[in-house]
């Protein structure tokens, strides 16, 4: 071989130390689906984890709402014990005294009033001659009257609403069409 021919097969010849470089900065195959397998069960691991975490606060969150549907009324029924109390007492006096029985009862009535207005609950009563609203009245019958059709004549019973929402509308008597 000549020298022209020696260094023309070497200019085509793959330089060995650059090969050995890319080998050692290129990952293999093998290397590369390592990597991917690794990463690919991470991501498992990072779903899974997310999963069991919005779970948890479902969960979590089911259980909030049974507690505040159990102990809503606490309150109210802390305040109610007051008047039982007071009425329980009430009943247990044989003294007699009707004006102190009265004034014991009045008391109670107080509290009681007293633990509604704390809460919201207000009575619903119209007044004689007041229009029926359906919202807030249950007309049990109609009466011939004096007064126009479909006003109040009677109250029969009150009714209540808790925070603006009627838990019983009042029942009413109203006046028939003539």
């Amino acid at each position: 071989m000549t020298n022209e021919e020696l260094n023309a097969s070497t200019a085509q010849a793959p330089d060995l130390e650059a090969v050995a470089g890319e080998s050692a900065t290129t990952p293999t195959l093998d290397e590369q689906l390592s990597n991917a397998l690794a990463e690919l069960e991470k991501a498992k691991q990072d779903v899974m984890y997310a999963r069991a975490e919005g779970e948890n606060i479902r969960r979590r969150g089911l259980e909030e709402i049974d507690k505040a549907r159990k102990f809503a009324v606490e309150k109210f029924a802390r305040e109610l014990l007051a008047v039982k109390d007071a009425m329980e007492m009430a009943l247990l006096d044989n003294s007699g005294n009707f004006d102190a029985m009265k004034m014991g009862v009045d008391l109670t009535h107080k509290a009681l009033v007293s633990a509604f207005e704390k809460f919201e609950l207000v009575d619903i009563a119209p007044a004689v001659g007041d229009k029926l609203d359906p919202n807030l009245h249950q007309a049990i019958s109609a009466v011939p009257a004096d007064q126009e059709a479909n006003t109040v004549v009677t109250v029969m019973q009150k009714g209540y609403s808790l925070a603006g929402r009627v838990l019983r509308p009042a029942m009413v008597v109203v006046a028939a069409a003539k």
